[in-house]
């Protein structure tokens, strides 16, 4: 069914083939055909645009017109195709080594007390007119490393844990992430747009397998993309086979709560 909304238009005449928007479209909705870029199909294009900053040649535009609704379904099955015929190729240093993605120091599993009281850090500060005090308000967190890549199953923070599964852009849209949603909970973070739909889900079923986590809550963002996430955590479920307590909560990018409820089945 077609529908009136923002889609991808690439002008052939600037484009010369660069194959940057291909790379930086995580639905896979751009290819190279005769050395031009083209939409493989509408309905793989959400219209969040991430390729139009990557074009050199200025020949990526958004248009609002009438096209295919964006069909979340449709992609996962194009990337899986994708997956299957073509291999990833993984970065080489110049011995032919293998360069894994992240090798630093903040892979390291750690896990924080509670603050003190007493933190001088916590202290109320004064605003620049010293008409009003503010107490600088305590963080939640009480584990690192947060991204879900990061994360290891086997992690002791996750034993037990009531899980928050959030997108990244959330607590920069919601500004109480941690009073309202963070308190309590152990926190999984990543982007389901640009990081790996199936390295999410083995992370997942891999956790949901030996962590016993008692309860699930996803916040996302209101767009198209994001709604990939509970999808990503309820196909682990079900892989895992594991029917565990799971609220999804929608934010606004102006940070309003505009939907909350049980995962649907």
């Amino acid at each position: 069914m077609k529908t009136l909304r923002d889609i991808v238009s690439i002008d052939r005449e600037k484009c010369n083939g660069c194959g940057e928007c291909v790379k930086a479209c995580a639905e896979g909705a751009i290819e190279l055909a005769d050395g031009k870029a083209r939409l493989i199909a509408e309905n793989y294009c959400d219209g969040l645009a991430a390729c139009l900053g990557e074009c050199p040649q200025g020949a990526i535009s958004i248009v609002k017109r009438e096209a295919q609704a964006f069909d979340l379904e449709a992609v996962e099955g194009h990337l899986a195709n994708k997956r299957r015929t073509e291999p990833e190729i993984l970065n080489t240093n110049s011995n032919s080594q293998v360069v894994l993605p992240c090798g630093c120091p903040s892979t390291q599993v750690k896990m924080f007390e509670k603050p003190d009281a007493k933190d001088p850090s916590l202290e109320i500060s004064q605003g620049k007119t010293g008409s009003k005090a503010r107490e600088r308000q305590q963080s939640s967190l009480t584990h690192w490393p947060v991204q879900i890549k990061l994360i290891p199953p086997t992690a002791p923070f996750l034993k037990n844990a009531d899980l928050l599964v959030a997108s990244d852009c959330t607590p920069l849209a919601y500004p109480d992430f941690h009073a309202d949603f963070l308190k309590g909970k152990v926190v999984m973070m990543g982007c389901p747009k640009f990081d790996d739909t199936e390295e999410y889900i083995e992370k997942f079923v891999d956790i949901f397998g030996i962590a016993h986590i008692k309860s699930i809550t996803i916040i996302i963002m209101e767009v198209p993309c994001c709604s990939k996430m509970p999808l990503i955590v309820q196909k682990a479920m079900e892989l895992a086979g594991k029917k565990i307590p799971t609220k999804v909560v929608v934010i606004s990018p102006r940070g309003m709560v505009l939907q909350q409820g049980p995962l649907a089945a």
